[in-house]
C-alpha cells in the first residue's frame, strides 16, 4: 500500500500540469545561424508567395504506415527544390521551390507507432503490435504490400490505440491532463520527442527572406459511428512560441473546444489559426449551422471561429471544396475533381449540404442578417495534405498522396499486370477483399476512389515579405487565394473610386489599395454606390494559358423569399473574344488537347487578363460576397499521363483532361449598418 501511494504522488507531483497549456519559444533552443545574404526585402503593394500548409510526414500514424519514412527536414529540404527519395525508390523533386512550407503531422499518435513497429522497444513488445513489426524494413517496402497496410491503417490501428491501461495509467492520465495515459499503446515521450522534431525542423529550416517554415500539426477529430464524418484542421502557429504538446482530439473532439483552447494560448503569447480541410467529405460538418452540442449559431460562436478559423482549404489531394453540381447546377464548371465519399470513412456518400465553401459564404451572409454574427467570413487556401512529405503539384509528374501509391498501378489509373492479379489471387479471402478490384471494358484495376485524387493545391499569399509575421498576419486578413497545383498570379480589388483607375497604370496596384481593398476584406457601402471590381491574372510560365475570369457572387435574399442565391460572371476572355452580355458568358477560344501526347493548342489563350467590372444586378440593399475564379485552358489530367505513359487506353469514365484554376478569397460589400 506504502508502495502504492508513493508511486500515486510521484504521478502526482511530476505530472500535474497540462502540457497543452505550457508554452515555450522555441527560437533560443534550436537557433540556427542564419546567413546574411539572407536579406530581407520589403514590398508595400505586397508580393504573392506560394506554399503548402499541410504536409505528413513519417511522424504521422497514417503516413507511416503507408510507407512513408521520409522526416520532417527532409520535407523542407524538398520544399526548398531538393531531390528527396521515398521509402519505394521514387524520386521527388519540385520544378521551382515553395516559398513557404508547414509540416502538420497528426497530433492523433504524433511519433507513437513507428514504436510499434520497433519489436525491440517497450510499445513493440505489447500484444497486438505483431502486425506492425518491422512494417516500413526490408520486404515490405513494395507496392504489393497495399492490402497489408490497408488493414493495418484502417481497422489494426484503431484497436489498439483504443486498448486502455491499468488503473495507474488512469491516475496518471487524470492528473496529467491527457487522456492517452490511459491509452495502452501510448508513449508520451515519444509523442513529445516528435512534436519536439517537427519543431526544430522548422526552426532550423526557417530563412526569414528566402524561405518561411511554420511550426505546425493536424488537430484529428469526426463524429462518432457510425456517421464518422470527419473535420480536421491544421494548426499553424504565428512564430516560435508553441505549446510542449500539441492539443488533440483526446483533449476535445469538438472544434469549438479546438478554438478556445487556442484563444487561452494565444493569451501565452503562442498565435494560431486552424485551417479546416476536406469540407467536401465532413458529411456537413465542417459548415454546420449549429454548436457541436445543437444549440443553433450565435454572434459568440462566430466570434469564436472567426478569431481562430479565417481560412479554409478550398482544395487539396482529397478533392476540391469550392462547390458541388448538386449545389450549382447552373454552373458549368462546379464538377470539378470532386470526391464524394466521407473522410474517414470511405465506403459511404458525404452530403453537400454543409460541405463546400460557396453554400457556405452565403449561409454566413444569412446568419449575419438575422443578428447572429458570420461564421463563415473565410478566405481560400489550396494544399496538398500529401502523405508523402513532398506534395506532387505536377499533373505531367504526378507520383501520388503517399509512399504506397507512387505507381499508376496503385493509383487506378493503369490495369493491373498479370503479375499481381495472381499476387493477389494468392492472398486470403479476407486479404483479397480489400483489393477492391473492378472490371471495366475487359481490364481488371483498383477501385476508382485513388482516381478521384488530384494534384493540388497550392497556398498563395499576398505580403510585404516572405517572413513568419508578415505572412501569418496576411492569412489573418484573408490577403490569400488558392490554386488547383500552378502558379497562377492573381489581385482583386474592389472599390467605389476606380473609375478613374486606368488598367494600364503602372502604379495602378497602389492606388487600388488606396481607394479601395484587397480579397478578404469588407468593403462598406455608406452611400448605395454599386462598386468597381478590378481583376488581375497572370499564367503560370509552367502552365496552360489562361482562358477567362470569373467573378462568382453569392448573397442571401432576406425578403419574404429567404434565399441564399449565386451567380456565375465571366468578366474577361482570351483571344480577344467578348462576354455575351446575356448569358455573362465568353465564348469558347477553341483550346484543345492532343490526347496522344498530352500537347496544347499554342496559339489559343492569354498570357494575362486584366478588368474592371461592375455587377449589372447590383442592388445596394442586399449585403454580397464576390470572389474570383481564373481558368486555364485544358490540359492532360494526371491519369491520362499515367495512362499515356504506361500505353495503354485511359481509364473509362476517368476524366481525360483539367483546367487547372486558382480561387480568390472574397470580398464582401456590406451597407454601413451591417459592416
Amino acid at each position: 500500500m506504502k508502495l502504492f501511494l508513493l508511486a500515486l504522488g510521484v504521478i502526482f507531483l511530476l505530472g500535474c500540469k497540462d502540457q497543452t497549456l505550457q508554452v515555450e519559444d522555441y527560437s533560443e533552443e534550436f537557433e540556427v545561424k542564419r546567413s546574411p545574404e539572407n536579406e530581407i526585402v520589403s514590398n508595400p503593394d505586397r508580393s504573392v508567395f506560394f506554399g503548402d500548409l499541410h504536409v505528413h510526414t513519417s511522424n504521422s500514424f497514417d503516413a507511416y504506415l503507408l510507407g512513408n519514412t521520409v522526416s520532417p527536414s527532409d520535407g523542407y529540404r524538398y520544399a526548398k527544390g531538393e531531390l528527396v527519395t521515398n521509402s519505394m525508390g521514387v524520386r521527388m523533386q519540385l520544378r521551382e521551390p515553395l516559398d513557404f512550407y508547414a509540416v502538420t503531422d497528426h497530433g492523433l499518435f504524433m511519433g507513437v507507432v513507428d514504436e510499434w513497429a520497433d519489436p525491440t522497444s517497450r510499445l513493440g513488445g505489447l500484444s497486438g503490435t505483431q502486425p506492425f513489426h518491422n512494417i516500413n524494413e526490408g520486404d515490405n517496402l513494395d507496392s504489393y504490400s497495399a492490402q497489408k497496410r490497408t488493414v493495418l491503417f484502417r481497422e489494426s490501428f484503431g484497436r489498439l490505440a483504443a486498448r486502455q491501461t491499468g488503473f495507474l495509467g488512469k491516475i496518471k492520465a487524470f492528473f496529467t491532463g491527457n487522456v492517452l495515459d490511459a491509452t495502452a499503446g501510448y508513449d508520451n515521450e515519444a509523442h513529445l520527442s516528435a512534436w519536439r522534431e517537427a519543431i526544430e525542423a522548422a526552426e532550423q529550416h526557417n530563412e526569414p527572406g528566402s524561405f518561411t517554415a511554420f511550426i505546425g500539426y493536424e488537430w484529428t477529430s469526426s463524429t462518432p459511428l457510425p456517421q464518422s464524418a470527419a473535420y480536421h484542421r491544421n494548426v499553424i502557429f504565428r512564430g516560435s512560441s508553441a505549446p510542449q504538446r500539441p492539443f488533440t482530439r483526446f483533449d476535445d473532439h469538438e472544434p469549438e473546444g479546438l478554438w478556445t483552447w487556442q484563444d487561452k494560448i494565444r493569451a501565452l503569447g503562442a498565435d494560431s489559426l486552424a485551417i479546416p480541410h476536406n469540407s467536401n467529405q465532413s458529411d456537413g460538418q465542417v459548415f454546420r449551422l449549429n454548436y457541436s452540442d445543437g444549440r443553433s449559431i450565435d454572434r459568440e460562436f462566430a466570434d469564436l471561429r472567426m478569431r481562430n478559423e479565417p481560412l479554409v482549404e478550398i482544395t487539396q489531394v482529397k478533392g476540391t471544396s469550392e462547390t458541388h453540381p448538386r449545389l450549382s447546377p447552373r454552373d458549368e464548371w462546379a464538377n470539378f475533381e470532386i470526391l464524394n465519399t466521407r473522410k474517414g470513412k470511405t465506403t459511404q456518400f458525404s452530403n453537400p449540404n454543409g460541405s463546400y465553401v460557396r453554400q457556405a459564404l452565403a449561409n454566413g451572409l444569412a446568419l449575419e442578417q438575422e443578428g447572429r454574427g458570420n461564421p463563415f467570413k473565410i478566405g481560400f487556401v489550396g494544399a496538398s495534405d500529401t502523405h508523402n512529405s513532398a506534395p506532387s503539384f505536377d499533373e505531367s509528374n504526378y507520383f501520388g498522396s503517399a509512399a504506397l501509391s507512387g505507381t499508376a498501378e496503385n493509383r487506378g489509373s493503369v490495369p493491373l499486370s498479370e503479375a499481381r492479379a495472381k499476387y493477389l489471387s494468392s492472398l486470403p479471402p479476407e486479404m483479397q477483399q480489400r483489393a477492391g478490384l473492378l472490371n471495366e471494358d475487359g481490364r481488371s484495376f483498383f477501385g476508382r476512389r485513388g482516381t478521384q485524387f488530384a494534384a493540388s493545391g497550392l497556398a498563395a499569399v499576398w505580403s510585404e515579405e516572405n517572413t513568419r509575421e508578415s505572412l501569418f498576419l496576411a492569412m489573418r486578413r484573408k490577403e490569400t487565394y488558392g490554386t488547383s497545383g500552378n502558379r497562377i498570379k492573381l489581385r482583386f480589388f474592389a472599390g467605389f473610386d476606380y473609375e478613374t483607375l486606368s488598367a494600364s497604370d503602372e502604379n495602378l496596384v497602389s492606388k487600388a489599395y488606396l481607394s479601395g481593398v484587397p480579397m478578404g476584406a469588407d468593403l462598406v457601402n455608406a452611400l448605395a454606390q454599386n462598386p468597381r471590381f478590378l481583376v488581375w491574372a497572370q499564367r503560370d510560365k509552367n502552365g496552360a494559358p489562361l482562358q477567362r475570369l470569373q467573378i462568382i457572387k453569392v448573397w442571401y435574399d432576406g425578403s419574404y423569399r429567404k434565399e441564399i442565391q449565386e451567380k456565375v460572371f465571366d468578366v474577361a476572355c482570351s483571344d480577344g473574344l467578348s462576354v455575351d452580355p446575356v448569358t455573362h458568358r465568353c465564348p469558347d477560344n477553341g483550346a484543345s488537347v492532343n490526347l496522344t501526347d498530352c500537347s496544347i493548342s499554342k496559339d489559343r489563350g492569354a498570357n494575362e487578363l486584366r478588368t474592371f467590372w461592375a455587377d449589372p444586378d447590383f442592388d445596394a440593399s442586399i449585403d454580397a460576397s464576390y470572389y474570383v475564379r481564373v481558368l486555364e485552358n485544358p490540359t492532360c489530367r494526371w491519369s491520362t499521363w499515367d495512362a499515356l505513359r504506361a500505353g495503354v487506353e485511359p481509364r473509362s469514365e476517368v476524366p481525360l483532361t483539367i483546367q487547372e484554376r486558382a480561387w480568390s478569397s472574397p470580398i464582401w460589400v456590406h451597407s454601413d449598418k451591417k459592416a
